[in-house]
Formats: structure tokens, C-alpha cells, sequence
């Protein structure tokens, strides 16, 4: 005998709270799985072409994990510890760029500058702010970042988990579909299906988009000689999974310095704009549109609102989930909206559509 529908809800949102429990109190712990299980998943269709060119899973893996091998070695001796010396150094000169701000406003607009104006209030404040507290936090982080455990975890841990998961993932899936309830079996397959691909579309094809931008920017940045190059390119391609987001912040930030740094030579200023220009017509015209496709359905508002709350409540490992659950809350809510749309609730009983009793 089936289990009445309150039953089944009563069963799941138990579930449910478990897994909200976990990730309350086991944060920290779950942190190098998430990542590992995010890795796997990004791969998988990689190890999948690999078997279907004729090599084993076992063989797709080991290539997979020696070219990863390969490239982490690459970007920890070469870019890693340039990027993270730009950014502290970013951090650090910033105060310096708001006083000479502060210096050119007052040659030029003296007005603005008077000590009782809200424009000299508020520069003063962002000046102390960034001096009092933004050195503090990249320091913090990058000691974070440099301690064992987070060493360990991100060195060892985390491609352990990622080569296990990416070598059994396909057995995985079968095993999950072989406990699914049968009496919700071919509803279940569809959403997971239409989570997948949203997933797919959104996780990986923004991920590479974000990869070819953030390279892009940083490349030619530091060709264009822009002091803070790589760092300001690796930030703005970073966020650009936010429509805009990605240009507002790393153009602004990139003219902003390039105006401190070239004044007078408007070629260099005008170089950097157009490279953030360029950036944004190859997002919106080729690599979007080939890579993520029309159909993702994740709404930048609701994106944004996902890191917020998950990060808010969870921390890193929310913020890291955010993203898969808003993927997985939007295609439940389409399949739900839809059915609503055919039920009786919202044609009514007049409805020719409906049948009558």
C-alpha cells in the first residue's frame, strides 16, 4: 500500500531538514567535499568524451587528473603568487589613490572639498575604511589561505575526493536512480534531467566564460602595462557570471586606475576601456549565447539573492551550493507553476478545459 501524500511530505521535509542541519553545524568539514563533488561534476562530460574516443573510465580519469596535475603546478608557480602580491598591494594603495582623489578634486573642483561638504565626510570616511580594514582582511585571508589545514585540504583533500567522485560518478547516478520512489520515478527523472541541464548550461558554461574573460582581461591589461593587471582581470571575470556585473566592476576599477595612472596619456585610458568593451560585445554576442545558451532560466536577481541568503546562513559552503539549489528551486518552480496552470484551482469549474463532475 503506497504512502498517502502527507506521509511522503512528512518523510522528504525531514530529509530535507537533515540536509539543512549538516550543512548548519558541518560547514567547515563538508567544505572540501562540496568542492570535490562541484570538480567531479564539471569533468564528467570530459571523462564521458574521453570513453566514447575509446579510453576506460579509469584511463579518462588519470588523463583528466595528469592534465590538472599539470596546470595547478603551472598557475602556483607562475600566476598564484603574482596575483595574490597584486591584490595586496591593491588593497594597500587604494587609501593612497582616494587622497590623490581627494588632491585632484580640490585643484580642480575646490568647492567640493570644503571640510564641512558631505563629499569631503564621506572620502575621509572610505579612506579610513579601506586603511583600517581592507589590508586586515586580504591579510587574513591569504594567512588563511596559507595555513595547513586549509593547505591540506585544498592540496590533498579536495583532488582526492574529486578523483574518487569523478571515477565512480556515473555508477553513482545509477545507484541514486536505483533508490528513487517508484511511485514518482519518471517525475523525479524528468526534473533531475531538467536540473542537469540547467546546471550544465549555467555552472559550466558560465564557468568557462568567466575562465575566458577573466583571462582576457587580465592578458591584455597587463599588456596595455596597467599596474594591477592580472588582479583587476581575475576580479572582473570572477563576477561576471552576474550579467554586467563582471565589466561594471572591473571597468571601473581598471579606468579608475588607468585614469591615476595615465592622466594625460588618453590613448592608454581609451585602450583600457575598449579592451572592457570588446570584453562585454564577445560575452554578449558569441560566448554566452554558445556556451550558456537562452534557456537557463537563472534570473540575476534571484542569483544574487541565492549567495545572499546561503552564504548568510551558511557561510563559504552556502555560497557554494547557492547556486545548484537556486538552479534546482527554479526548475521546481516551473514544474509547479505548470501544473498549477492545468489544475482546477486556477481554470475554476467553468472552464471548458476543466471537466465538469
Amino acid at each position: 500500500m503506497a504512502l498517502s501524500a502527507k506521509q511522503q511530505f512528512s518523510y522528504w521535509g525531514l530529509t530535507a531538514l537533515v540536509i539543512v542541519l549538516c550543512l548548519w553545524f558541518l560547514g567547515d568539514v563538508l567544505l572540501p567535499f562540496v568542492l570535490g563533488g562541484a570538480i567531479a561534476y564539471f569533468l564528467d562530460p570530459v571523462a564521458d568524451r574521453l570513453e566514447r574516443m575509446g579510453l576506460s573510465r579509469v584511463g579518462a580519469t588519470a588523463l583528466i587528473t595528469i592534465t590538472a596535475i599539470l596546470t595547478f603546478l603551472i598557475m602556483l608557480l607562475a600566476v598564484l603568487p603574482l596575483l595574490i602580491n597584486q591584490l595586496i598591494d591593491l588593497v594597500q594603495v587604494l587609501p593612497q589613490l582616494i587622497k590623490d582623489l581627494r588632491v585632484f578634486i580640490n585643484t580642480h573642483f575646490p568647492s567640493l572639498l570644503d571640510e564641512n561638504s558631505q563629499m569631503h565626510q564621506a572620502l575621509t570616511t572610505l579612506g579610513e575604511s579601506f586603511k583600517e580594514t581592507g589590508v586586515a582582511l586580504v591579510e587574513a585571508a591569504v594567512n588563511s589561505a596559507m595555513s595547513l589545514i586549509n593547505v591540506i585540504v585544498l592540496v590533498v583533500i579536495v583532488p582526492v575526493v574529486s578523483v574518487y567522485l569523478l571515477l565512480d560518478w556515473d555508477n553513482m547516478v545509477a545507484r541514486i536512480d536505483e533508490l528513487l520512489p517508484r511511485d514518482h520515478l519518471q517525475v523525479i527523472r524528468k526534473l533531475a534531467a531538467d536540473i542537469d541541464e540547467v546546471l550544465a548550461s549555467f555552472i559550466r558554461g558560465m564557468g568557462t566564460v568567466c575562465l575566458i574573460l577573466g583571462t582576457y582581461y587580465a592578458v591584455a591589461l597587463m599588456i596595455v602595462g596597467l599596474d594591477f593587471g592580472l588582479a583587476v582581470g581575475s576580479i572582473a571575470g570572477l563576477v561576471t557570471f552576474i550579467p554586467y556585473l563582471g565589466a561594471l566592476i572591473g571597468g571601473a576599477l581598471a579606468i579608475g586606475l588607468a585614469l591615476f595612472q595615465f592622466w594625460g596619456d588618453w590613448v592608454s585610458i581609451g585602450l583600457v576601456a575598449l579592451i572592457f568593451v570588446t570584453g562585454q560585445i564577445a560575452e554578449g554576442n558569441f560566448l554566452t549565447p554558445k556556451l550558456v545558451g537562452d534557456s537557463v532560466g537563472l534570473h540575476p536577481v534571484w542569483l544574487l539573492l541565492a549567495l545572499s541568503v546561503f552564504g548568510a546562513l551558511f557561510g563559504f559552503v552556502g555560497m557554494l551550493v547557492a547556486v545548484p539549489i537556486a538552479a534546482a528551486m527554479g526548475v521546481v518552480a516551473r514544474f509547479l507553476v505548470e501544473h498549477y496552470l492545468g489544475s482546477r484551482l486556477y481554470q475554476g469549474r467553468s472552464h471548458p478545459d476543466v471537466e465538469q463532475d
